[in-house]
């Protein structure tokens, strides 16, 4: 039971994406839709390099925007409003999970690589808003992306976040390792564990294991 892994815990952090709604939601393919005809407007070139550009950099930099801005010296403001103009249909409000943070002790709170204004149309969709004390995005930590720690550093400091008192909720398991390093404990969520010795825990159903941490 992983209930005793967590009792020190007072600071709950949850990403977004992949996380707080089920990979099935496929809410990604839409965003990368809009990145890749976002970088084929900035940079003038086809979809196919346009869609190379944006996995490397995503897998370079952390995000598609931090290697746009790094190379390119987008502005970030457009760039984050449009590409997260998305539908959200494919969300449904979770009870379960709703309950299972609503009953977690401390402060609760939501960072994201996407924007603060799109995770909150995000929570309003999985029936989650007014659960969190603070929804962070990218531009909190002066759109460095995780998994760069000065980006966690940046954002914790502006909630006043304990990471020794803290534990830290990711789809993408590079996101985890800034946080192990600062002392956090770190739960993979995810379909498929990614076993690595920066993670804590694994899970494939997060309301279950938030449920199971209440005993």
């Amino acid at each position: 039971m992983p209930a005793q892994h967590f009792t020190h815990v007072a600071h709950w952090v949850f990403d977004l994406d992949n996380t707080l709604y089920p990979p099935s939601a496929r809410l990604f393919d839409q965003i990368e839709q809009r990145m890749t005809a976002w970088v084929m407007e900035a940079l003038k070139v086809e979809r196919a390099e346009a869609d190379r550009l944006r996995r490397h950099y995503w897998q370079l930099y952390g995000t598609t925007l931090a290697g746009l801005m790094h190379e390119h010296g987008l502005d970030p403001a457009p760039y984050l409003v449009d590409v997260h103009d998305i539908e959200l249909d494919r969300l449904t409000p979770d009870p379960a999970l709703r309950a299972g943070i609503a009953a977690l002790p401390g402060r609760r709170i939501v960072y994201t690589n996407g924007s603060a204004p799109y995770a909150e149309r995000v929570l309003a969709a999985r029936g989650l808003s007014g659960l969190f004390d603070a929804v962070y995005g990218v531009e909190h930590a002066g759109f460095r992306p995780k998994p760069e720690r000065a980006a966690f550093e940046a954002v914790f400091a502006a909630d006043g976040l304990d990471p020794a008192r803290g534990a830290m909720f990711e789809d993408d398991p590079r996101n985890l390792a800034a946080p192990h390093e600062m002392g956090m404990r770190t739960v993979h969520v995810a379909p498929e564990a990614a076993p690595a010795g920066h993670i804590h825990h694994h899970t494939d159903d997060l309301a279950g294991f938030l449920a199971r941490l209440r005993g």
